[in-house]
């Protein structure tokens, strides 16, 4: 097959974007004949149409838009080499990590943080997904490392490796009222109190409802939550009682007015890295990995 014209591509990718031959062409600085010619011969060379006509404007086949999403991937990542290349001469390095959507955005944000107070130069890249997704980068080495709180199952066809970094008890928190009548036979008192637990792509989950389960407790679970922030705020309007890591106790309380019920270690929240390097040689990996977070 003849190799791919990245120029016709790049042609292909901006009358795709601007939805017109005329708009892309003055944005080329190329005249619309020119733009036109390229298109077709990109068309002909791949056997297919790219574009279905609809009065002046330009609308993508189904296969143009295939290929429309693999071309947006390949500029973008052409214009992070271009603006790498122009930040004093290319010397600031890229740390891309992928964080699961489970993990608290206060508790990704307290890892991260030490990276860019680092000395020397430092871009911070996150990216935000289910674990999946985010492996899926990873194994083609769009990303760095991956902050998780599963780690990476044995028999995995990705190589890549586990690092715990922390583990945390969990304290159970409410607006002060509900708090008030809760907190003397903790945990006894959540029975029968409105509770709002994490969805199930959190690994804690299972651990909360056999906590239950232990300790012959029926709270009456009146809602579940994939984004760990959306769920304290349902909690900050008085919906019910909710559960966080107890190494996030302070900021969860100031931030949202909530009251503290009770804690326990019994069931813990464990965190980790998942990186493609065995032995950890990224910077800012091992800072992530050797920074010690205080609980509460």
């Amino acid at each position: 097959m003849t190799p791919l014209n990245y120029n016709h591509l790049y042609y292909f990718f901006h009358v795709a974007t601007d939805g017109s031959i005329t708009r892309a062409s003055a944005r080329l600085n190329l005249t619309p004949q020119t733009i036109s010619g390229q298109i077709a011969a990109f068309e002909e060379q791949l056997g297919t149409k790219l574009f279905l006509r609809e009065g002046r404007r330009l609308r993508l086949s189904a296969k143009g838009r295939q290929i429309y999403g693999h071309a947006e991937t390949i500029f973008l990542l052409g214009g992070e080499i271009r603006q790498m290349l122009q930040t004093d001469g290319g010397a600031s390095e890229v740390f891309r990590v992928g964080i699961t959507d489970v993990i608290p955005k206060i508790l990704a944000n307290r890892l991260l943080q030490p990276i860019l107070q680092r000395p020397g130069q430092m871009r911070l890249v996150c990216q935000e997904g289910d674990q999946e997704a985010l492996l899926a980068e990873l194994a083609v080495n769009r990303l760095d490392c991956i902050i998780t709180d599963q780690p990476l199952k044995s028999g995995s066809h990705i190589k890549a490796w586990n690092y715990r970094i922390l583990d945390s008890g969990f304290t159970f928190f409410a607006v002060p009222a509900l708090a008030a009548t809760c907190s003397r036979q903790f945990p006894e008192s959540l029975s029968g109190q409105p509770f709002l637990v994490p969805g199930r792509k959190a690994s804690v989950r299972s651990f909360l409802m056999a906590w239950f389960e232990k300790h012959g407790l029926a709270p009456h679970i009146i809602a579940e939550f994939d984004d760990s922030a959306l769920l304290k705020s349902f909690g900050q309007a008085g919906i019910g009682i909710f559960s966080a890591p107890t190494i996030i106790e302070d900021y969860v309380m100031s931030q949202y007015g909530v009251a503290v019920i009770g804690r326990t270690r019994e069931f813990v929240d464990t965190f980790y890295v998942i990186s493609p390097e065995r032995r950890l040689q990224h910077p800012a990996t091992l800072e992530i990995v050797n920074t010690p977070l205080a609980e509460h």
